[in-house]
């Protein structure tokens, strides 16, 4: 092999690694939602968040076998932390709720703060410990 062509094997192997490792950075980061105006400016009003505390609005349906899941997650979580409300809403009864959410799949999990900032989102059945880290913060 050339020495041209081990640069080139090199340079590759270091890009790679340097990709995997954002992709890892972002992965930790997953589910956090930056603030951005769009999602400030979202109608919540019909949701029934709790201004006192953080909402868990988790988006099901009859249909969704997932769903019961979460809602156990969501209930066990909840239960250790009396402050937070639980919001489900059903995606088939509620359809414009999850447009203006931008809820695509089921089943979806929104954390918002006390004044209806959504904080934190999910799909699928997440963890109860995600659940709690994103839960905390919010109740100093």
């Amino acid at each position: 092999m050339s020495s041209s062509w081990v640069l080139a094997i090199t340079v590759l192997v270091a890009a790679l690694g340097v990709a995997y490792v954002i992709g890892r950075l972002l992965a930790l980061r997953s589910g956090l939602l930056k603030a951005s105006e769009d999602a400030a400016n979202v109608d919540t009003s019909d949701l029934g968040l709790s201004s006192t505390g953080p909402t868990v609005v988790h988006f099901s349906a009859e249909w969704c076998g997932p769903c019961a899941a979460v809602r156990r997650v969501v209930d066990e979580v909840c239960a250790e932390l009396p402050a937070v409300a639980h919001v489900e809403i059903d995606m088939d009864a509620n359809p414009q709720a999850a447009r203006r959410l931008s809820v695509l799949s089921l089943p979806t999990t929104i954390v918002f703060d006390k004044d209806g900032r959504p904080r934190y989102r999910t799909h699928g059945v997440p963890k109860a410990a995600d659940l709690r880290s994103a839960l905390e913060p919010l109740l100093a």
